[in-house]
């Protein structure tokens, strides 16, 4: 009984879904060393994300 309430307690939310994590690599001009950049996005902006 408890998997099925926890089941349905879970299909109303959908805003947590509407986002990504995003990691891309950056190569600092200075040293030449690489560091990441996360950040959470909304899915339709993953693309633009990945252009800058």
């Amino acid at each position: 009984m408890a998997k099925k309430a926890v089941a349905t307690l879970q299909t109303g939310r959908t805003e947590g879904r509407s986002y990504t994590k995003v990691i891309k690599m950056v190569k600092n001009p200075q040293t030449g060393s690489y560091s990441f950049d996360e950040q959470m996005v909304p899915n339709e902006a993953v693309k633009d994300f990945f252009k800058n």
